[in-house]
């Protein structure tokens, strides 16, 4: 695998990334946006959940509403990480925090696809409930967890030295 790192890094397109004065500071703004659409939205999702916020409003209008936004921001946060990783492969490699981001993030993307598959199926019984199904709650409640664990581990690689 480091093998296959050090060929990435020594690519003109990591090169270029990881050299240019512009390039890097900008997909990581972008890259931020992008965590930024996707945590925030499903963050509004995973409240209602919990019953902490628009109560009044049914859980399938929630997520009908911000699910076109979050999955525009993955998309977006995936093109962005994926480039920046690019540029740097060979201290992602080392990262101790790096690895950690990504379970995080399977685990976050593991939580939804049941969630989705499971529970949310049953939404009609519940949609306009102020207390969800436990189940649902837990979702939320994992699913708060696991983007914080995310973005924590992802600021951590940024400041760490290998």
């Amino acid at each position: 695998m480091l093998s296959i790192c050090q060929w990435i890094h020594q690519t003109s397109l990591s090169v270029a990334i990881r050299e240019s004065i512009w390039v890097y500071p900008i997909l990581n703004v972008l890259h931020c946006v992008g965590i930024l659409l996707v945590a925030g939205t499903i963050v509004v999702v995973d409240l209602r959940l919990l019953g902490f916020g628009m109560r009044r409003t049914a859980v399938s209008s929630v997520v009908s509403q911000v699910l076109p936004w979050t999955l525009s921001g993955f998309g977006f946060m995936l093109l962005t990480g994926s480039l920046l990783a690019w540029s740097e492969p060979v201290r992602l490699y080392r990262s101790v925090f790096f690895p950690w981001k990504l379970l995080f993030l399977a685990i976050a993307g593991l939580n939804a696809l049941l969630f989705h598959l499971g529970v949310y199926r049953g939404v009609g019984s519940w949609d306009s409930a102020t207390l969800t199904p436990a189940r649902a709650r837990l979702a939320g409640a994992l699913s708060i967890l696991c983007w914080i664990c995310v973005i924590a581990a992802g600021r951590a690689v940024g400041y760490e030295t290998t």
